[in-house]
């Protein structure tokens, strides 16, 4: 899987979505000040089940979602453009609360400039709660662990997309700069941790 390349929408920008801060993104160092998120779940993954709904209560998303796979060119897609308010599950990958990296897109924005369901994606901090409904009708509850931007020519594919074995989830939109030609210029990056299931 390359980068998210596919997120990107030509809008019109009189407003810029917020994008993550230096203390958003992983600590170099340990930091007393910042709170604890675990590092490995602390309850067991779940069996495979599709995603329906995601919510972030953070920053006001309620959205269902969809299933995307990836294009000719190994690209992830994201949902049709004209349903900016779905969140899309890469679903040949992981599904969210099982063992494994599961994957989730959404549009920052549309065509005429509109917020998509991932606007705000890039103000969510550390410990903020993400939850994820699915199909057998348990909720894999994530808490995150860090928001980071990364340049899409210099995106780390196997940082994002590798697994480490435990239920981990990542949110992926367009942020950074942008330009009418070539629309964003990066991708924004939640990680998160499953830390409950209800």
């Amino acid at each position: 899987m390359t980068t998210g390349a596919g997120l990107l929408i030509s809008g019109v920008h009189d407003e810029e979505p917020p994008q993550p801060s230096a203390a958003q993104t992983f600590p170099t160092s340990a930091d007393p000040t910042r709170p604890t998120v675990p590092t490995v779940p602390t309850v067991s993954p779940l069996p495979p089940a599709d995603p329906v709904r995601l919510r972030i209560a953070a920053i006001g998303v309620n959205a269902p979602m969809t299933r995307v796979g990836l294009d000719t060119a190994g690209a992830l897609r994201t949902p049709p453009p004209g349903k900016p308010g779905i969140a899309g599950w890469y679903g040949d990958g992981t599904a969210p609360g099982s063992a494994g990296t599961a994957i989730a897109t959404g549009h920052v924005d549309t065509p005429t400039g509109a917020p998509g369901v991932f606007y705000d994606l890039g103000a969510l901090t550390e410990g903020a709660t993400i939850e994820i409904s699915r199909a057998d009708r348990r909720t894999a509850v994530f808490a995150v662990r860090a928001v980071e931007l990364y340049d899409r020519k210099k995106f780390p594919s196997k940082k994002v997309y590798g697994s480490s074995g435990r239920p981990e989830l990542r949110l992926i939109t367009c942020g950074g700069g942008y330009t009418k030609r070539t629309g964003y210029l990066s991708n924004v990056v939640v990680y998160a941790t499953l830390t409950a299931v209800t």
